[in-house]
């Protein structure tokens, strides 16, 4: 397999955590890749490792057996710095819970990633996005005078101001209504084409998987 051609590839993973009970494994043997470009969905049940696949693949945890290849990097190989450096540099985040942060306005909220990186033109930048999801007339607003849509649609701009080679999305739509939900969809899509981002997401929603180039079920920490 060529690793240049893979934006991520997941190898024999596997993760288990020490409970009560003892260890409990949550994935077992996970296998596949995913090219550049590519918007691929992960669905499963509650329960079924979802969001713990997609932690590893972000390297915001490390697996307990395999590897993941992020952008040609093995994140085990990485310390932590280096895994929050290569996220930095590459990926992009949006959450179901939105996480701006409350005494920041839509745009500071927005700004903050590229000023992190360094970028002079960060406020133009984010104006720009938040002008792109149809908040110009929110730059100056805080996160709790926003609709949950609203702050979502903050949370896509913020994604995707340093242009992120991937974005990993985690359930993205499961706390809006079915409007706010469906222009939020559509909006993530746009901004992903534009950007030629590989889109890696977890969901619930079958609309949303629908809208994604291929799916990963996931059963039982198993791939279905």
């Amino acid at each position: 397999m060529n690793i240049s051609a893979k934006a991520l590839i997941a190898n024999q993973l596997g993760k288990a955590v020490l409970s009560s009970d003892g260890v409990l494994p949550i994935l077992h043997d996970i296998n596949f890749a995913v090219n550049h470009g590519e918007s691929v969905a992960i669905t499963g049940a509650s329960g079924s490792g979802k969001s713990t696949l997609l932690g590893l693949m972000a390297g915001l945890d490390l697996p307990s057996s395999g590897h993941i290849s992020l952008m040609g990097q093995n994140l085990n190989e990485l310390d932590e710095d280096g895994r929050a450096k290569l996220r930095g540099t590459h990926v992009g985040f949006v959450f179901q819970s939105f996480q701006l942060l409350s005494h920041l306005t839509a745009l500071e909220n927005v700004a903050l990633p590229a000023q992190m990186q360094g970028l002079q033109n960060a406020i133009p930048e984010a104006q720009a996005c938040l002008e792109k999801v149809g908040l110009e007339s929110r730059f100056s607003h805080f996160p709790k005078t926003l609709s949950g849509g609203e702050q979502q649609r903050v949370a896509l701009a913020r994604a995707f101001i340093c242009k992120p080679k991937i974005l990993f999305a985690d359930e993205p739509t499961g706390s809006l209504d079915e409007v706010s939900g469906k222009r939020v969809i559509d909006l993530l899509f746009d901004l992903n084409q534009a950007n030629q981002s590989t889109l890696i997401l977890v969901t619930h929603d079958p609309a949303l998987a629908g809208r994604c180039q291929r799916q990963i079920h996931l059963q039982g920490g198993r791939l279905a």
